[in-house]
């Protein structure tokens, strides 16, 4: 399940930054291996500023998994992608980040 998930994340964002971006710029993480989910390379790195820890599970725990996706963010902002059966993909990022992304949004 959540290699699964780890591929939808990758080719929704590959799907955004056709333009800018060859399709082997991001790539999905071997299950198993540390570091985050989605690989992004030097030059993905320098469109896409968040790191992404992907979590397809049925009972989630949520502190961990932003520990998990801070711990590997490096200098991106870190974005905890995750779902169980059934639901809708949903994502934690810090609130902070959030209020200045729908501020940049209404500046437009």
């Amino acid at each position: 399940k959540g290699r699964k998930l780890q591929n939808l994340v990758r080719d929704r964002l590959r799907s955004v930054f056709t333009e800018t971006l060859e399709t082997n710029d991001i790539e999905s993480q071997v299950m198993g291996m540390s570091g985050e989910d989605i690989v992004l390379s030097p030059a993905a790195k320098k469109v896409i500023r968040y790191s992404f820890e992907c979590k397809n599970q049925e009972r989630l725990n949520l502190w961990s998994s932003l520990e998990q996706a801070e711990s590997n963010c490096e200098d991106r902002n870190p974005v905890l992608v995750f779902k169980r059966n059934r639901s809708k993909i949903y994502v934690a990022i810090e609130f902070d980040h959030f209020i200045n992304l729908i501020g940049e949004n209404n500046e437009k």
